[in-house]
């Protein structure tokens, strides 16, 4: 995961929250297979998009008050966040054609 943060219920506020780039975040589990489906191109857009966005993973069973305060019911899910508030959701596994949409007008 080389140029992904990793974002816990303890930091998520500095890391996302207080971000002064725009945050792509992964809710996902090790046990999820759609979540590993994505995980490439999750690491594709923050290689590709360094220093212009921050993306990050959250591991939603190490979480849960992350999770539980974003509503998150269904993994993968990917917000969007800028200026410390979530601008887009997309839930499941898309193409990264379909997150680059969501993600950069906000850029």
């Amino acid at each position: 995961m080389s140029g992904l943060a990793v974002v816990n219920d303890n930091n998520f506020s500095k890391e996302v929250l207080e971000s002064n780039i725009p945050v792509l975040i992964d809710f996902w589990a090790e046990w999820c297979a759609p979540c590993r489906l994505i995980a490439p191109l999750v690491e594709e857009i923050a290689n590709e998009y360094a220093g212009r966005v921050k993306v990050a993973k959250l591991d939603v069973d190490n979480n849960p008050n992350t999770s539980m305060n974003y509503g998150i019911r269904s993994i993968p899910t990917l917000l969007i966040f800028k200026d410390g508030k979530p601008y887009e959701t997309i839930i499941g596994a898309v193409p990264k054609k379909h997150i680059l949409d969501k993600l950069l007008p906000l850029l």
